[in-house]
């Protein structure tokens, strides 16, 4: 077959990629065997899988497996399997561009590190985290030859590329559909860590340490040489050595979730984890379940030590791969597992569903859903022994994921109660401890009745934020709640134990003894009056801003703030949905003003003497803009702010 091979571009982040990769030095090069076995056992799950609905394929499922094929004179090593193999575009596709949202972030992440090692070996779990492992043998290879063809078509395809920035693509021939990559390996240079590949047990100890749970044979034909011995088991001088060839299994194919507990090492699962996630750290913790009844099924549960960078991307994967008698069906089951759990990593083993079940069919299965609560019970249950167990672990895990379980509270209703007693929260009773709800209600005041609450940008903003002062004074505690996910949820959780949830910023500040509530009462309606022209002065001025004007009971220090009715929106809310291209109306709050303060007792004057006086006008706007900045929040107009309260000082000297 005469062909012209084409050149081509990589796209210019591969392109980045591909230059970090060739140019860095990593500490544990021997993890792109592990990438390409792994993307040659997904390339054999997807033919498997497709050939559960397409019968002309079954006949290609009958010995999968993975081949390595070390060529120590050519200094090559070829790693073969016989999966779905690709077409022409799917190799444009995946190997000549990068597809996965977010390689930005993962290049700077990769930059960031390369920059801070001072010339030390990189982490190596940046490459797994990549979601690009096919790139890793850049790392020990000069030139990269791959020849694929795809199952159900006759035309096959070889791609080259040294790493440059281009690379070709032509048709080739190939007798069976698969795909052989095939290194034209760099030198050895152990001390820089780069081993020699072409050496049998070089290969068998990296299939071994990283890939050794792989569900596929992997093979490779290793040869035995041997000299005839004597009956004292020396070999007999000048016989000839004999040469055979055994073609051996280099992985051992434990479906590991089918083994007692009792029987798997910590370093069995950890390397497990390794396997199916591509991260390098350890787990932070791990779980295995046998549910029978309804549904049978088994599953082995991971919580990661560290979040992955697409933690909070719109397409970032949730690691559940679905098993069905031990066959694999799909690496991302979205049916298994709820989004705030999407951190979780592991395999679902079901003995009852058929295998030709499709994504549609899943949506509606009952045995997924009965499934889905049983892999749900045992995660919370999991991070609860955590918690309870271990205190340092469950702060990192907190520190890592706190954000995304906080989504269960308005996610899951069924599950509300048990992901809030996980929940840990910063709170004016301590300046670095986390609390729980539960140490919370534990040291809630005899007359309190709600759990309070304030949510702001961040925790100084919310500490001096004029909100506090009295419950500060009064000695109640209230949670800080700074995360963008705070907003949602408490504005749909109503109580939790008995307790309500009360926001420091909304409604009347009812705190104290029911006497002390009354007394207070009494005392600002009885000044009420005394105060009216100003409340009608401010209100005429601000009436666009501000749907009230009243005297409040929260302040101590501070002349004024803004409040929000019982269930308006926050401002940090409204600012979220405008943030996510929603329209939303601008809701007028309330202003409180302290009736104690010099500067509303003298506006108070005023406005008893003139109601039109013109300082009260400049005042009022003082005021507003003054409580929109003492609770964090950004002027609509800070130029014109900044004028008039120039203004009003340069009248003051």
């Amino acid at each position: 077959m005469t062909t012209t091979a084409e050149t081509f571009e990589f796209q210019t982040e591969a392109k980045q990629l591909l230059d970090l990769m060739i140019h860095s030095v990593y500490s544990h090069p021997e993890i792109f065997l592990r990438e390409l076995i792994s993307n040659a056992s997904d390339a054999l799950d997807k033919l498997r899988y497709e050939a559960l609905t397409n019968t002309e394929l079954a006949p290609l499922t009958t010995d999968l497996h993975i081949r390595i094929t070390p060529d120590r004179a050519a200094r090559t090593l070829s790693l073969e399997d016989n999966g779905i193999g690709m077409s022409r575009d799917e190799i444009v596709r995946f190997i000549g561009t990068i597809a996965k949202s977010g390689t930005k972030e993962y290049l700077k992440a990769l930059r960031e590190a390369k920059t801070a090692s001072d010339g030390k070996p990189l982490s190596p779990e940046l490459i797994g985290q990549f979601g690009v492992g096919f790139y890793s043998s850049f790392m020990v290879a000069d030139r990269v030859t791959l020849l694929t063809r795809r199952a159900g078509e006759a035309e096959a395809w070889k791609w080259e590329s040294t790493g440059d920035g281009t690379y070709t693509l032509e048709p080739s021939e190939r007798a069976e559909p698969g795909t052989t990559i095939t290194l034209h390996l760099k030198p050895e240079d152990e001390e820089n860590g780069l081993s020699d590949f072409t050496r049998e047990w070089t290969i068998r100890d990296t299939v071994r340490k990283y890939s050794d749970f792989v569900s596929y044979p992997i093979r490779m034909k290793v040869e035995r040489r041997e000299t005839e011995r004597d009956e004292d088991g020396k070999p007999r001088k000048d016989a000839p050595e004999t040469v055979t060839v055994e073609d051996i299994t280099l992985n051992s194919m434990k479906a590991i979730w089918t083994r007692p507990s009792s029987e798997v090492t910590d370093e069995e699962y950890k390397d497990f984890y390794k396997h199916i996630s591509h991260d390098w750290s350890d787990p932070l913790k791990w779980s295995t379940m046998h549910a029978e009844g309804t549904a049978e099924f088994r599953a082995l549960l991971y919580i990661p030590a560290k979040a992955p960078m697409d933690l909070f991307m719109r397409d970032g994967e949730r690691g559940i791969q679905l098993y069905i008698k031990r066959i694999f069906i799909m690496q991302d089951c979205k049916e298994l597992i709820p989004e705030y759990l999407r951190f979780v990593r592991g395999v679902v083993d079901s003995e009852d569903l058929s295998l030709n079940i499709s994504r549609e069919i899943l949506q509606k299965n009952r045995q997924i859903q009965t499934i889905r609560k049983g892999v749900i019970k045992k995660v919370l249950d999991t991070l609860r022994t955590l918690k309870n167990d271990s205190k340092d672990e469950f702060l990192k895990f907190w520190g890592e994921f706190g954000r995304v379980l906080k989504e269960g509270l308005f996610q899951d209703t069924s599950n509300r109660e048990a992901i809030m007693d996980l929940c840990l929260f910063a709170s004016t009773n301590s300046a670095s401890d986390l609390t729980t709800i539960e140490e919370y209600i534990g040291r809630m005041k005899e007359d309190q009745k709600s759990i309070y609450y304030m949510t702001g940008t961040s925790r100084p903003a919310i500490e001096n934020s004029p909100h506090l002062e009295a419950f500060r004074a009064k000695g109640y505690e209230v949670l800080l709640l700074t995360e963008p996910v705070d907003e949602v949820w408490v504005g749909q959780m109503f109580e939790h134990k008995g307790k309500g949830f009360q926001s420091v910023g909304k409604g009347t500040a009812e705190i104290g003894s029911e006497e002390e509530r009354k007394k207070s009462e009494e005392e600002l309606k009885g000044r009420e009056a005394e105060f009216k022209p100003l409340f009608q002065a401010l209100k005429e001025r601000l009436d666009e801003q501000v749907k009230e004007v009243r005297l409040s009971a929260r302040l101590t220090d501070s002349p004024a703030c803004l409040v929000g009715d019982l269930y308006d929106m926050t401002p940090q809310m409204e600012a979220l949905l405008k943030a996510a291209g929603q329209e939303v109306p601008t809701s007028k709050r309330i202003l409180e003003l302290n009736p104690a303060h010099p500067i509303v007792a003298k506006l108070k004057d005023l406005a008893a003497t003139d109601v039109k006086d013109s300082r009260i006008t400049d005042y009022a706007e003082l005021l507003y803009g003054q409580s929109i900045l003492a609770e964090g929040g950004q002027l609509p107009d800070p130029s014109a702010f900044s004028r008039k309260l120039a203004d009003l000082m340069a009248r003051g000297l």
